[in-house]
């Protein structure tokens, strides 16, 4: 790691340390911009509390995320990219350069690439968090594969529920749905699809209390308790997948960067270029659809270059302004000089 007291102003700095922004440094540091990233508050992202990735292309017999991430991230190195393990608490998009305030320091830059990936949202029971990556996931088509042949429940009501349910009959035995209330939230096509699956059954009125098991021998049971009685019941399954949204990181950009109406960023298709000038995005902070560790990297990929291009374009703008200046000076003085 660099010395945190070092330069406070870059060409470019990178927020967030997934697969999005590791590939943008990666491929900024070969353009030779010398990115920063600020790996924020869960360095890695989502891919650290991934136990086996075995969907990301160059890998046969899997990977773990956490190794995946340090990989990424001494490839970037290698390159001459920079990494500081703090968290960005304020941006100021106003003017350039931009200026970045972390927990640990205040940097400016010319231009940005956010990274900052979104957050599944939570039951905020601590059994949940114990067993993250051990049999309770956030992403079917992530781990699907792990639960052929068992009996899964998947928590939520909405259109990212019932698509995480109708995914997971590829694997499962069977799966059912757990929600707190009497009928779906999802879109009319998809309760229809997800009421007519013969693998996919209902729990109603139900909240999950507790998911039951270890990290040794994973999942067993969840514990659900009926939202109008309270009474409580077991539920066996083998896995726990919560479907109750996403929310990406995108709070300090608010009133700053054009968002959708949930906040996730949107961007000028199909580049990375934001509403502002010199501000780009990728990964999961502009992608609410696909959310895959591939696809992240290939929108880094894709804001590495359009910055790349969009600073030299600045650059050379700069240079010819200067030049321009320098002629038109020159010839006042030619001008002025005595004959």
């Amino acid at each position: 790691m660099d010395d945190a007291q070092g330069d406070r102003h870059h060409r470019l700095i990178i927020l967030g340390s997934g697969p999005a922004g590791l590939t943008a440094a990666l491929y900024a540091a070969r353009a030779n911009l010398a990115p920063l990233v600020l790996e924020g508050t869960q360095p890695g992202g989502q891919l650290t509390i991934t136990t086996d990735v075995e969907n990301y292309p160059g890998f046969p017999r899997g990977i773990m995320g956490p190794e995946l991430v340090d990989l990424m991230r001494e490839q970037a190195r290698r390159f001459g990219a920079k990494s500081r393990f703090e968290t960005v608490t304020r941006a100021d998009l106003r003017q350039r350069p931009f200026t970045i305030e972390s927990d640990a320091a205040t940097y400016t830059c010319d231009a940005l690439i956010v990274a900052t990936g979104a957050s599944a949202k939570q039951l905020g029971i601590a059994s949940e968090e114990h067993l993250l990556g051990y049999g309770v996931s956030a992403c079917a088509t992530c781990d699907g594969f792990f639960f052929r042949g068992k009996e899964v429940a998947v928590i939520g009501g909405g259109d990212t529920a019932i698509e995480e349910a109708l995914f997971l009959t590829k694997f499962a035995t069977k799966v059912t749905v757990i929600h707190r209330r009497g009928e779906l939230r999802a879109s009319k096509i998809m309760q229809e699809r997800a009421l007519a699956h013969d693998r996919i059954a209902f729990r109603w009125h139900s909240a999950v209390r507790e998911v039951v098991g270890t990290r040794e021998g994973g999942v067993t049971d969840a514990r659900l308790v009926d939202t109008r009685t309270g009474e409580e019941s077991l539920l066996p399954v083998q896995g726990v997948f919560v479907a109750i949204g996403h929310q990406p990181n995108t709070q300090i950009f608010q009133n700053q960067l054009a968002m959708n109406s949930v906040g996730y960023i949107e961007v000028r298709e199909p580049t990375s270029y934001t509403s502002v000038e010199g501000v780009f995005a990728a990964g999961d902070v502009m992608d609410p659809h696909y959310r895959q560790a591939v696809t992240a990297a290939g929108t880094g990929c894709r804001a590495a270059i359009d910055a790349e291009r969009w600073l030299e374009a600045q650059e050379s703008a700069l240079g010819k302004g200067a030049a321009v200046h320098a002629a038109v000076a020159a010839s006042a003085g030619a001008e002025g000089a005595p004959g």
